[in-house]
């Protein structure tokens, strides 16, 4: 979903600064950006979890473009697992890779959000509003509507600065894990039989509602959260 945003956010005309603890795959990333015509850097490897790696990446940004707009906090590692089977550390593991990295990636950059009146968007997931027998998803949920939570105060604390934060819940989006999790039957019978629209997210599906919400054509809507789920919170 990130590289997909990156792309979408580009081809719009943004320049947008990345971050990936993934050296090789950031550098892909950047040249796909580029190959399409658009703008952007990237700044790896990094490490969300410390806030002292969050200050890296945004002095990086006020380096490259000397001001900040938009903050996508779409970087996360999920953990799945089922109570019995969840350790002090799995959890623990989990807060830090879905929760501590968002807040303080914010943290460091509402200084200049505050500068710039700008928009965060932060990304949540259905199954903090859902729950499905085949995913074993209690750490996972309890860290998305975390996130879902922490939009909520971000927007009333941003509200006198001009900033607006929002969050977007996903569905099950095609990925090269879920597409392997297809091969289970079990598994891909329910879950597609849970969702409306019968079939699989796009990560630029995702990417476009993180378009919107950072952009003013959503200028009056702060403080939500918006399922990108094929209907699956419904059906």
């Amino acid at each position: 979903m990130g590289r997909a945003a990156a792309l979408r956010f580009a081809a719009q005309g943004a320049l947008v600064v990345g971050c990936d603890t993934n050296a090789a795959s950031a550098a892909e990333t950047v040249s796909l950006v580029e190959a399409a015509g658009g703008r952007m850097v990237s700044i790896h490897p990094v490490n969300l979890s410390t806030m002292a790696q969050c200050q890296r990446v945004v002095d990086f940004v006020l380096e490259q473009h000397d001001r900040l707009d938009v903050l996508y906090n779409n970087a996360a590692l999920a953990h799945f697992n089922w109570i019995e089977d969840i350790t002090e550390e799995d959890w623990r593991a989990n807060t830090r890779d879905e929760v501590d990295l968002v807040f303080f990636l914010t943290k460091v950059a509402w200084p200049h959000l505050k500068a710039s009146g700008g928009t965060i968007v932060n990304t949540a997931s259905l199954t903090g509003w859902r729950t499905f027998r085949v995913l074993g998803g209690l750490a996972h949920a309890t860290a998305k509507m975390g996130i879902v939570g922490m939009t909520k105060h971000l927007a009333m604390e941003g509200r006198e600065f001009g900033i607006r934060a929002n969050s977007i819940s996903p569905g099950i989006i095609e990925s090269p894990q879920t597409v392997a999790q297809l091969e289970d039957k079990n598994w891909a019978d329910y879950m597609l039989g849970k969702t409306m629209l019968g079939r699989l997210g796009k990560p630029e599906e995702v990417a476009d509602v993180a378009i919107f919400l950072a952009s003013e054509e959503s200028s009056f809507v702060t403080g939500v959260d918006i399922k990108v789920d094929g209907g699956m919170a419904v059906w």
